[in-house]
């Protein structure tokens, strides 16, 4: 998994309450267990017209947002079922971060999983990051995970707190094979102790 320390870039604006994780990847994509190609499916219902157009209205359609790596989103983000699909083809799509004043709590924990960045602001300061996210190709915020910031473009900084754990792992771009993996001396000396105390097993 990647790390997360700091990024710098563009910020869509999304500010739609309860976007569902179907909203997010549509069903119709839940075929592969690949993390890989969901980015086509982000938000098909609404990127894309029935005859597969592009919807020209929609935030990621407009020149400005399409390398967004920021989402600056509505109330109760990812809220609906639980799958995993969803963070991934954010991933995919290159959104690293989403900001937004509540999240449903197994999409809140799958993005920590999967290298992504879910920001928990105010109503206050949302509206502003939003008003940030609106100005187009202007719309760069950086947010600083050991900070604990959000610096927008005139300056402003919008201060935010995530569980010391959860920030561990997005620093040091641990998931929880990663995590596993920071214990294989303990693992293998146990298993050689195993295998000599307890040859039959």
């Amino acid at each position: 998994m990647d790390k997360f320390t700091k990024l710098t870039g563009v910020a869509a604006p999304l500010p739609i309450v309860n976007v569902d994780t179907d909203m997010i990847i549509p069903k119709d994509y839940l075929k592969t267990i690949k993390r890989t190609g969901l980015g086509k499916g982000l938000f098909a219902e609404m990127r894309f017209r029935e005859d597969g157009s592009e919807n020209p209205d929609f935030v990621l359609n407009k020149p400005a947002y399409r390398d967004a790596q920021i989402l600056v989103a509505g109330d109760n983000f990812g809220c609906g079922s639980s799958r995993e699909h969803a963070p991934w083809a954010l991933l995919d799509f290159g959104i690293r971060c989403v900001i937004s004043t509540s999240f449903a709590d197994i999409f809140y924990n799958n993005c920590f999983k999967n290298g992504i960045l879910p920001v928990t602001v105010s109503p206050e300061d949302l509206e502003k990051l939003l008003d940030d996210a609106s100005r187009g190709a202007n719309a760069t915020l950086t947010v600083d995970l050991e900070a604990e910031e959000i610096r927008g473009p005139d300056g402003g900084v919008v201060k935010f707190s995530i569980d010391d754990f959860k920030r561990h792992c997005l620093l040091n771009g641990l998931d929880d094979i990663g995590l596993t993996l920071e214990k294989a001396s303990a693992i293998s000396a146990y298993e050689q102790t195993a295998a000599t105390s307890r040859p039959w097993a």
